[in-house]
């Protein structure tokens, strides 16, 4: 019978990783070396997904699906767990956050199903601090290494959990205003460091203006960024068809090109 491919995949982890006859690259690596390359197989799973290449997310996937294996074979080798621990604790999660599922909970609509799902968490949290594990707060377990717009997001979800949150989107746009003031003030004030913080306090407010609207802002930024870069090309095309670089050009020259390969990509949606 042949070997199950998930048991094949553990068993070259663990050959790359022996002692005799591994992989000399492979034996070097640590739980912290290989962290930059599961944040980069993670992006990586997710352009393929924004640019619909569905032939090579499976490969992506798999390239991520690695990164876990490697975590499972250090974990296995200090004795603390292995994959299929890890398999059987996401499993037990999963079934424990969805007793509408697996359980006898009454069934709910989407948005209630979220409302309960944070409620189980914190549940989950208040447990371990009462285990000592940690301080409790509504802080708790949101990665610092996460993209600082989703950071963001959730940080204000969790304030919000305890009702430090503003009612509606206005105020937010206010705030907005607010902070974009004391940025101009900073950049008046040639305050360098101001400026710095300012940006990040008008950074963090259009983050939550993006919760409150539904828009999640990385999201919104990755769309922003495809648009100009196409609209920009479109730039350079235009510019090429009239026998010109765009080093060569001042920026009205620029501008105007920018205008012409915009109203030629109006309408569009990434």
């Amino acid at each position: 019978m042949s070997q199950h491919p998930v048991d094949r995949l553990i068993a070259i982890m663990a050959a790359l990783r022996a002692p005799e006859g591994g992989c000399p690259w492979d034996l070097e690596q640590n739980w912290r070396s290989i962290v930059p390359h599961t944040i980069e197989e993670a992006y990586e799973v997710a352009d393929a997904i924004e640019r619909s290449d569905y032939d090579h997310l499976r490969d992506e996937l798999g390239d991520l699906l690695f990164q876990v294996v490697y975590y499972a074979q250090f974990g296995s080798e200090e004795g603390r767990f292995d994959f299929h621990d890890v398999a059987q604790a996401i499993a037990d999660k999963i079934v424990r956050r969805h007793p509408h599922v697996f359980g006898d909970a009454e069934e709910r609509d989407a948005e209630s199903q979220t409302h309960a799902w944070e409620a189980i968490k914190a549940e989950e949290r208040a447990e371990r601090a009462e285990a000592g594990e940690r301080p409790v707060s509504v802080l708790d377990d949101v990665p610092r290494t996460l993209p600082g717009l989703t950071r963001s997001v959730k940080l204000q979800k969790r304030a919000a959990r305890v009702g430090f949150d503003w009612p509606d989107a206005a105020p937010v746009v206010e705030k907005i205003r607010e902070e974009l003031a004391e940025l101009e003030e900073a950049m008046a004030d040639r305050d360098r460091a101001g400026e710095a913080e300012e940006y990040g306090d008008l950074l963090f407010a259009c983050a939550n203006l993006g919760r409150h609207l539904g828009v999640d802002p990385e999201q919104a930024l990755r769309d922003a960024n495809a648009k100009f870069e196409r609209r920009f090309r479109g730039l350079e095309a235009v510019l090429t068809d009239a026998g010109q670089r765009p080093e060569e050009c001042d920026f009205d020259t620029l501008e105007a090109a920018y205008q012409r390969a915009k109203t030629g990509d109006r309408g569009r949606h990434d």
